[in-house]
């Protein structure tokens, strides 16, 4: 039966990773889960006691959120089978009661094909720009097949390796990663993947929504994703 190997990123996550590695548990209940690989760029908090002490493989790097999904893949590579799938999550998304069920009829209706599977976007915020910008997510994912890596990435290892994984971008590995996808192979899931919405009640939906556009038009007019992390970071 295939299994998963989960790859998670993190940088002085300690404040949400418990509670998505929490969600996680279905599947290691139903047998699904090979590893969870913890590929850390740097955290000075607690994020790795609370990596070691749920069992979890940890790898360190170089910091950057594509560079450590490249450093996970490869750690993820080592333990995953031909037949096996990875997940690739953020430390601060939580994936919804139900979702392994989901990700095992997954396996089994697109194995031994180039497929790749994202989860519905969901906040951890009842207010209703929350609701207004999940709204939109799902628009942008219609239209335009351009999941965020918020949402997960559920693709299968060989598929994954004939892509060539995670490029060590700065900023919009995801946009780039399910760009080589393409349209046709992507796989929208049922199941949510509840993230958390801090930074945006901190600097407000609307303020970090359009600089986020502005960023991804910049991405697409050929803009240096170096360049764009450091605007992003400011």
């Amino acid at each position: 039966m295939s299994a998963l190997a989960v790859v998670i990123p993190t940088l002085n996550a300690a404040a949400g990773l418990a509670r998505t590695l929490d969600s996680l548990s279905p599947a290691r209940r139903a047998g699904l889960l090979r590893a969870v690989i913890i590929s850390d760029g740097g955290s000075s908090d607690a994020t790795l006691e609370i990596a070691r002490k749920a069992g979890c493989q940890i790898v360190t790097g170089a910091r950057g959120r594509g560079a450590q999904l490249a450093a996970g893949a490869q750690a993820a590579r080592a333990i995953a089978g031909a037949e096996d799938w990875l997940l690739f999550l953020h430390a601060d998304t939580v994936l919804q009661p139900g979702w392994a069920r989901e990700a095992a009829a997954f396996f089994e209706t697109h194995a031994g094909r180039d497929r790749a599977g994202y989860f519905r976007f969901a906040l951890d915020d009842h207010a209703p720009a929350a609701r207004r910008l999940e709204a939109a997510v799902r628009w942008r994912c219609r239209l335009f097949a351009l999941p965020y890596g918020d949402q997960g990435l559920l693709i299968g290892a060989q598929f994954h390796d004939r892509l060539g994984g995670y490029k060590p971008m700065e900023l919009f590995e995801d946009v780039d990663i399910v760009r080589r996808i393409g349209a046709r192979r992507l796989v929208a899931l049922r199941s949510a993947a509840v993230t958390s919405a801090d930074k945006f009640r901190a600097q407000g939906y609307g303020r970090r929504s359009r600089r986020n556009l502005i960023l991804l038009g910049r991405y697409f007019m050929g803009a240096d994703p170096a360049r764009l992390a450091a605007a992003y970071r400011a």
